[in-house]
């Protein structure tokens, strides 16, 4: 089973920065992407987004099944705001320009594509940016960044372990399905998709016991080894801010405060393409 959303060691320049330069662009480029509604902001952020993903050097293997995922759920909420309001983009632009009779009162409108194709380009915009934080960045060296801007450290060790295990868990549950296959519990393609998710849910409660027997062991060795006892502590993985840091977040710091100067210079932060 491939590994998904695991950290692996890179020549790149992404990977040598800080944890903490990689925590603060991901909290500006996502604030900035996530108050902006102006299709040029969000198309350039875009842009920028995968260039940062192909220079970062992520392979399909470690994101495929996820971004599948988001794009599931993407596609889902698209169809599900249409459903449920399938004039928004009529109420926002303040326009109504339909393309076609879909049923009932269900009108397929200019306004309402742009809107949505809005909303989906938002997605494109963070899920890069998500992928590379996560992918590039040392679950140890992460914690020690939490820590640096102030969250407490068991929590920051918290997160840590949770990153550092998600390949544990995911041998878990490789073993666990090649176990009940063995039993003659068929999860192939020649099952059927319903027979397949029935069978699929035969292996969440061993997971489920074999994780808690993990977080067992953990929470007893490090209670053992007098772990929160002080009030600080001392992280071996962190890394001091250099050049290439500072430079980082100063440009991801004026590109985020650009995007919403754009975005709010007319106190609106929609593009209307139909004001004529």
């Amino acid at each position: 089973m491939a590994r998904i959303l695991t950290y692996e060691e890179k020549d790149t320049w992404i990977h040598r920065l800080s944890g903490v330069t990689k925590l603060i662009f991901f909290l500006l480029w996502t604030m900035a992407s996530m108050l902006s509604y102006d299709t040029r902001v969000l198309l350039a952020m875009v842009f920028g987004s995968l260039i940062i993903y192909k220079m970062s050097k992520i392979q399909w293997r470690q994101v495929g099944t996820v971004f599948m995922f988001i794009l599931f759920f993407l596609i889902f909420n698209l169809l599900a705001i249409f459903v449920f309001s399938p004039y928004e983009g009529v109420n926002i632009y303040g326009s109504r320009t339909d393309i076609v009779h879909m049923f009932g009162n269900y009108y397929l409108t200019k306004e309402q594509l742009f809107y949505e194709f809005n909303v989906m380009i938002k997605y494109v915009t963070i899920v890069p940016a998500v992928f590379m934080f996560i992918i590039t960045t040392n679950p140890s060296e992460f914690a020690a960044s939490l820590n640096r801007i102030g969250v407490s450290y068991n929590v920051s060790y918290a997160v840590a372990i949770t990153l550092r295990y998600i390949p544990d868990v995911q041998d878990d549950f490789t073993q666990i399905k090649h176990a009940q296959e063995a039993r003659g519990i068929e999860m192939s393609g020649k099952a059927s998709l319903f027979g397949r998710i029935k069978n699929v849910a035969s292996i969440i409660f061993p997971l489920i016991f074999t994780s808690m027997e993990r977080i067992d062991v953990v929470s007893n060795a490090m209670e053992l080894r007098g772990f929160g006892k002080h009030k600080k502590r001392t992280w071996y993985a962190g890394k001091k801010l250099k050049r290439a840091d500072y430079i980082v977040i100063g440009v991801t710091v004026v590109i985020a405060a650009a995007a919403l100067i754009i975005t709010f210079h007319d106190g609106n932060r929609f593009y209307n393409p139909f004001v004529k």
